[in-house]
């Protein structure tokens, strides 16, 4: 079939991500160029899309489907094979492939985000002990409530985690990309530098109090302890299932001015703006003992105890909508790549994937959706086709 791309894709999501791929810098020299780097990438986020996980299993795909390929893009050469593929993917520089990724997402889905969670998640058998690399550890931005990755950057290791969310954090702010929503992170990030940044992005943030700040958290301890009743807003709420049942007490009082204001003594944590104080008491029995845990957070945003609620929870969902599916579904923790920068970018390309399978919207899994594409390429392309708007 010749090629054709405007008239068949001329507003998808899909058409948004090639043009921007095409400015991603091409590491070979261009006379000895077989197999263009857009269609490389294509090709790599369509075998993910259809359930194949190495790249060995992406190139057998490519082949068995050439001509549904060549709907999109020429192809003259055919697909490569894996192990062509994987140095190629080897050598792509994974921050222009991140950079691209992000503004496919902002293009693509330009509602602004209301909740952004921060987290990162480590690819367990991506180390090399031979060369004493560490596993990759990529940080990753969630929309909670649209379920789409936003962004993503890796790091050496999990201690890493504050050099690259600053980092993220800028890429994400962009064209006024985090402009009134409200960014959570967990306790690594409760200091003023990130707290600060998240502010001049235009949003708001959310930070994880826990043990590794005992003094700030025995602080915040005290100001509910001493608080009067109507200082304090409350809201319960119940979650039953997998053999539990969870109540959740969640308190907050506005009484936050003292984290902003003057230090009292050489290195006391402040937050610029600290609006709301806030404690989750979790209450979990289960079928032989009950399990009571006590949370703290800080919030910019003037929130109750309801909106507050919400947001902590919506935190949570980056571990099951996005970590958890990327491990059981797309079985990224079994991944061994570890040449190059081919973990970092096959990461990128599962987020490509599991956006553009989230988003078709019909009632079967993500992991259903994966297999009915690999065997219908009318539904792959039902997929692939997501318009934007």
């Amino acid at each position: 079939m010749p090629f054709a791309p405007d008239d068949v894709f001329e507003k998808s999501s899909l058409k948004i991500l090639l043009d921007h791929l095409c400015l991603i810098e091409d590491p070979r020299e261009p006379w000895r160029v077989a197999h263009p780097l857009c269609e490389v990438l294509f090709l790599t986020v369509c075998g993910t899309i259809c359930d194949c996980d190495s790249y060995e299993l992406i190139a057998d795909w490519g082949a068995a489907h050439l001509d549904f390929l060549r709907r999109y893009l020429p192809y003259y050469h055919g697909v490569p094979g894996g192990r062509w593929l994987t140095i190629l993917m080897n050598r792509i520089d994974p921050t222009l492939f991140s950079a691209a990724f992000t503004d496919w997402v902002r293009q693509t889905w330009p509602e602004q985000p209301d909740l952004i969670a921060i987290d990162g998640k480590t690819s367990r058998r991506s180390h090399d002990k031979a060369l004493g690399k560490p596993a990759l550890h990529l940080v990753s931005a969630f929309a909670t409530t649209a379920r789409l990755v936003l962004g993503q950057e890796a790091v050496a290791d999990k201690s890493n985690e504050l050099t690259a969310i600053p980092i993220l954090l800028e890429r994400l702010a962009e064209k006024d990309g985090l402009k009134g929503a409200l960014v959570s992170i967990d306790a690594i990030a409760t200091n003023a530098t990130i707290a600060t940044a998240i502010r001049d992005g235009g949003a708001d943030y959310l930070l994880a109090v826990k043990a590794n700040q005992p003094t700030l958290r025995a602080e915040i301890e005290g100001c509910f302890a001493d608080a009067l009743t109507d200082q304090l807003d409350s809201h319960i709420d119940w979650d039953k299932g997998h053999g539990r049942i969870e109540e959740r007490l969640v308190t907050i009082t506005r009484e936050a001015d003292w984290l902003s204001g003057q230090r009292r003594f050489p290195g006391e944590l402040r937050l610029p703006d600290a609006k709301t104080i806030i404690k989750v008491t979790a209450r979990c029995e289960l079928a032989d003992r009950c399990r009571l845990e006590t949370r703290y957070f800080i919030a910019s945003a003037t929130l109750t105890a309801l909106e507050a609620a919400k947001a902590v929870r919506g935190h949570w969902l980056v571990e099951n909508a996005l970590h958890w599916t990327l491990d059981v579904t797309f079985n990224e923790d079994q991944s061994r790549l570890r040449k190059g920068h081919g973990a970092t970018n096959m990461a990128i390309v599962r987020h490509f994937a599991l956006n553009l399978v989230r988003k078709i919207g019909d009632k079967r899994s993500i992991k259903r959706r994966r297999k009915n594409a690999g065997w219908d390429t009318g539904y792959l392309a039902k997929i692939l086709g997501h318009l934007a708007r």
